[in-house]
């Protein structure tokens, strides 16, 4: 029986009180402080002032553990607005934020479907905004924007924590290492590329985000409209 099936045991009030929607607020606190490096049923038991064997009762693994973390952020993920359109970037727009604010989600995003009641409650908004468009467009444009969703933010997420690995910020990393791209361009070997990083714009992370996500809405929109 899945987890999301799985009756809790009585509640025992003493020593402590415990619920599975305690247990998973304690790992996500872990989370948001350290990362999924930080999370185990040991180090969660511990801020719960429990024993670890009675956390057995309610979650069997770490697996279903991390799937009922990824479920409880989805409560932040509700897409809403007026239309397909609105609705799939409402979907984009919430997914990003709530990854910044959890950052360990980025890491779990993803893979197989996931099927908790809050993760489907927010796949039923998408779908259900999207009832006159035919199946066949359906399925390909959601997977398109959750594809892109998760690229975006895993390269939002990677590039923080490499400015916290190096003690560089975007800015310092490309006063760092311009004068050598300068070297190389100047070898004319990449003509292309020197024009784009010396002429081209440059947005930051949320006009990315923002204009590479119009960019597929619009060609979602086209296909509909053929």
């Amino acid at each position: 029986m899945l987890v999301w099936e799985r009756p809790e045991p009585p509640d025992r009030p003493m020593p402590a009180p415990l619920s599975r929607e305690r247990i998973v607020r304690a790992a996500i606190q872990l989370a948001d402080a350290d990362g999924l490096d930080a999370v185990s049923l040991r180090k969660v038991a511990a801020v719960l002032d429990v024993g670890p064997m009675r956390l057995y009762g309610y979650i069997a693994t770490k697996e279903e553990l991390l799937d009922l973390m990824v479920d409880a952020v989805y409560v932040e993920i509700r897409p809403t607005g007026n239309g397909w359109r609105e609705v799939l970037r409402s979907l984009a727009e919430t997914t990003r934020r709530a990854a910044h604010q959890h950052e360990w989600l980025a890491d779990l995003l993803g893979g197989r479907p996931q099927l908790g009641p809050n993760t489907l409650a927010s796949g039923e908004a998408v779908l259900a905004a999207m009832g006159g468009v035919e199946l066949d467009t359906v399925v390909p444009a959601v997977a398109a924007v959750n594809a892109y969703v998760i690229g975006a933010v895993r390269r939002e997420i990677t590039e923080r924590r490499a400015e916290r690995a190096s003690g560089m910020d975007k800015q310092q990393w490309q006063v760092a290492f311009g004068p050598y791209l300068e070297r190389i361009f100047a070898t004319g070997r990449f003509p292309a590329l020197a024009t784009v990083v010396r002429d081209g714009p440059h947005l930051d992370a949320d006009q990315t985000f923002l204009t590479g996500l119009e960019f597929l809405l619009d060609g979602i929109e086209a296909r509909i409209s053929r």
